[in-house]
């Protein structure tokens, strides 16, 4: 189990926060020409955030 622990974390890290991202982009009534002006800016956030975060949880149990 210790082997899908790591990618699990980071697909559910990923999963909720580009849910989030396109929840709030998707409701903020923009009125661009082409939507990807705003979502690829967004994914690229979510995608250094994901790994920041892992390696936040991932620095944390390896204390314990």
């Amino acid at each position: 189990m210790k082997n899908f622990s790591g990618p699990l974390r980071r697909m559910l890290i990923y999963g909720f926060s580009s849910y989030l991202g396109l929840v709030l982009i998707n409701n903020s009534e923009l009125d661009l020409p082409n939507m990807w002006i705003a979502y690829a800016p967004m994914f690229i956030t979510i995608y250094i955030l994901t790994q920041w975060l892992d390696r936040k949880f991932n620095d944390q149990s390896k204390l314990k």
